[in-house]
């Protein structure tokens, strides 16, 4: 009967950690359900330069991966349909319709340096300026591609935005893409 009439014990509780961010309502964003296109990491920044893509391939050459460059045109760079075929392939394993884009040259096997690939962005960039071109990291152990960012955009591209312009109610508007741009 003691322990029945005992009381519980009061816990307290622990102040919730915060940045002052919630109360923010400009820190929540709604963002535009269409004509927002990304590709790839990065594609939220404005281009990147010579330097920050030369600090992304020394972060692939740092895990190990083959940096290799590749090209598309604006009209097939972004897969927003179901390809040539109209197969949905969200719902088929290994169907890839309009995913992959062109290699310039051969993987980059045995590159030790930043500025060889910024060599060949510049490279593709004079023979394909209309183009996007990104450049992929790929494990040759996994067999498996473990990174790519936009390196260069085509001038007449209008789709990249700033982030307060691909959200609702900030006046701005769609768009996306982004990254990569480089000056070349």
């Amino acid at each position: 009967m003691a322990a029945m009439s005992a009381v519980a014990p009061v816990i307290t509780k622990t102040p919730v950690v915060t940045t002052g961010k919630v109360a923010n309502t400009n820190s929540m964003m709604v963002w535009q359900p269409h004509g927002n296109k990304f590709f790839e990491t990065f594609s939220f920044l404005p281009p990147l330069s010579d330097q920050e893509i030369a600090r992304q391939v020394q972060y692939l050459l740092n895990n190990g991966w083959t940096p290799c460059i590749e090209f598309e045109s604006a009209d097939k760079a972004y897969a927003d349909g179901h390809g040539w075929s109209n197969l949905d392939s969200s719902i088929n394993a290994c169907y890839y319709d309009n995913r992959y884009w062109v290699m310039w040259k051969l993987p980059m096997y045995g590159c030790t340096n930043p500025e060889e690939v910024l060599q060949e962005i510049r490279a593709c960039t004079s023979s394909f300026p209309e183009c996007f071109i990104r450049v992929a990291g790929f494990d040759n152990i996994k067999q498996v591609q473990c990174s790519s960012f936009l390196a260069h955009r085509p001038s007449n591209d209008r789709s990249f935005a700033p982030v307060n312009g691909r959200q609702v109610g900030t006046g701005g508007g769609g768009g996306g893409g982004g990254g990569g741009g480089g000056g070349w």
